[in-house]
This record gives C-alpha cells, structure tokens and sequence, in this order.
C-alpha cells in the first residue's frame, strides 16, 4: 500500500519533523488547489515554492580536517532534486522547516549572491583559496534555470581569475561551458558530476528530479570535449540498492572522458537516517533491513558515523571490499583521483559594479 505522504515524483515520503529542534508536524499538502483532492481522490502534486532570501554573507568557510576545501558557495537552500540520501535535509530545521518534503519543495534562492561575492572578494587581505559549489545543495537544481545565481557567481570569478570547484548531479552545467572553459584553460576550473546509479528505476525514487544519468555522462563527455577536468562521484554507494554498479558507471564515465572518480559510502546523518528508513519501507521492503544492517556494518554499528575521516571511509569489510572494488575498476579504466591542482596566482580583485550578462 502506498503511503498517504507518498508524492510522485519527490524523494522524501513523508514530512518528518526534527526531534532535534521540536518543530510541529507538519503535512504534506500544496495550495488552495489541494480541494481537488475532495473530487477526484487523487492526492495532487506537491508544487515547488522559491522564497527571495536577503543573504548577508555568500562564502561559506569550514575547517573540516577530511575535506578539500575550505570555503564554498550556495546560492539556494533546499533542493529539488529531491536525493532521498542528501546530507544537507537536517539543515532545512533551522529555517523551522522540515528535512523531509519541505527540503525539496520550499526552496530559497539568494539573489545578492554575486554582490555579496564580489563584496568579499574586493575585502583587503582576502587570501585565494578554490571556492566549492554544491557541496550542500545543488548549484544547478531546477530553479537554476530561472533564477541563474549559480551562473551569476561564476561569471564574478571569471571576471576575477578565481579558482573554482563544482559539484552537481545535473547536465545543466554544460550550459556554463561558455564560463567554464576558458577558467579550465587557465587552470581555474575543474567540475564533478555526480552519478550514482544507471538504473532509471531505481534513479526515479532515489533521486526523482536528478537528470536521467545517460544526460549525466554526456555531461562529462562535453565538458571533457571543452577543455574542462571533469570527474565522477559516486557518492553515495547504496549496499544492495547501487553498489553492484560500481564498475559499471566506472566504466561509462571512463569512456565519456572522465579523469578520475570518488566514491563515498551512504552516511545517514540526524534526520536523514528516518527519512531513509521510510523511504527504504515504501520502495525496497523486501530488503530494507538488509540494507539497513549492512549500513551499520559499515558505520560502527549506527546508522551514521559523524567522526572525521571516518564518516567518509566507513569500517569493516563491507566498506574495505567497496574500496578495493574501486582501486581495481579505477586502475581498470585509468581513472585517478579527484585531486585538482587549480591556480591561486591570477587573482584580480573586482573593480566597479557587476555588469549585467543576463
């Protein structure tokens, strides 16, 4: 039986509310037009909202000892793609919202973004370091195409020879290659496209508004074509939902031009380890606890490990046999590491306005 939170074409299946944060449940309803429901019976699809949030700062900086980099960029919060795994739903309670449905509904764009960039750019001693995008929610989700903040920001590093890193499950990145590639010649640019299955099926529940993954590899295959180091991630790994295709999307990444590849297996942080536990229950039951004790096979005997280092290796021999699956299929297919060496010594701090390119 379907659950009555179920919304097609989502990934949460319910509303969960933090437990950390005490907020209200909330339901899983749309608009005015949810009347419709009362006539036809058919529960109506959550529509997407997109709140103008005043920002007052736009670079994020962390000291994560097990991360790459140490300063990033967001323009939205919450995401639509709607990755039942995503680390990032537990931060959507701070806005009183849950982790669940709210996340990838009730979005929130920012659209001083670029001034506030190029604020903190002009700033005296600013040191260059690669900024990160979308390494909590996804720079280029669907309201990219119409808000373009993503796009604006990166036309700000451009202008000042900044370096720059990109994370994204989403093909909408090629149509920054005009942007892009002449940053990558420079040394200033490397992109990572996330796949983590080539099942439809299976991609359309776990990741239900993520482009089609053969869009994903073409993705790769263009930037690569454009000068651009591009790398695969599969991050995360599922044990006995999408760990047998590792060698698989390997394989196809290699072969659409990729240099190397990350891997990373699931962790399920505060509010996502239930949110996945339902979401395991409505479309895997038949192997939602074998999953589940894997997972925690994997995580010290938790749903999650939070402790540095080891929250991005995991522990045991399932995550020890995952590893050297990865080595052998990488060594395979001549994929390295996702190490990019970007250029720290062209930097220009901006100088006047942002000119309009949209």
């Amino acid at each position: 039986m379907r659950s009555p939170d179920l919304q097609r074409g989502r990934g949460a299946t319910v509303n969960a509310t933090s437990k950390r944060f005490a907020l209200p449940a909330r339901e899983a309803d749309g608009d005015w037009l949810d009347a419709r429901d009362e006539l036809d019976g058919g529960a109506p699809p959550l529509r997407t909202t997109v709140t103008s949030e005043a920002a007052r700062t736009i670079i994020t900086r962390n000291q994560s000892p097990d991360i790459g980099f140490d300063r990033s960029i967001n323009p939205y919060r919450g995401c639509e793609h709607g990755c039942i795994y995503c680390f990032a739903r537990p931060s959507h309670a701070y806005l009183d919202l849950s982790p669940g449905l709210d996340f990838e509904t009730r979005l929130f764009a920012k659209p001083n973004a670029p001034d506030l960039l190029r604020a903190e750019l002009k700033k005296p001693g600013y040191v260059v370091r690669p900024i990160a995008f979308g390494t909590n929610t996804d720079p280029y989700q669907p309201i990219e195409r119409d808000w373009r903040l993503t796009r604006a920001c990166i036309a700000v590093l451009a202008e000042t020879r900044h370096p720059l890193t990109i994370t994204t499950k989403s093909d909408r990145v090629v149509h920054d290659i005009d942007l892009l590639a002449p940053m990558a010649a420079d040394g200033l640019a490397t992109v990572v496209v996330s796949v983590t299955t080539l099942d439809s099926t299976i991609a359309r529940t776990l990741e239900p508004r993520v482009p089609h993954p053969k869009r994903r590899l073409a993705a790769i295959r263009a930037l690569a074509a454009a000068g651009i180091p591009a790398y695969v991630s599969l991050a995360p790994v599922i044990p006995h939902i999408t760990d047998h295709e590792m060698e698989a999307i390997l394989e196809q990444a290699a072969e659409h031009g990729a240099r190397g590849a990350f891997f990373l297996p699931v962790r399920l942080p505060n509010e996502v380890a239930p949110l996945f536990r339902a979401w395991l229950d409505e479309h895997h039951p038949d192997r939602a606890a074998k999953v589940m004790a894997t997972i925690q096979s994997i995580r010290g005997g938790r749903d999650n490990d939070p402790d540095f280092f080891a929250r991005m290796r995991g522990q045991g021999p399932w995550a020890d046999l995952l590893r050297t699956r990865f080595r052998i299929a990488c060594r395979r297919h001549g994929l390295g590491h996702i190490k990019p060496d970007l250029c720290c010594d062209l930097f220009k701090p901006p100088s006047g306005p942002q000119l309009s390119l949209f």
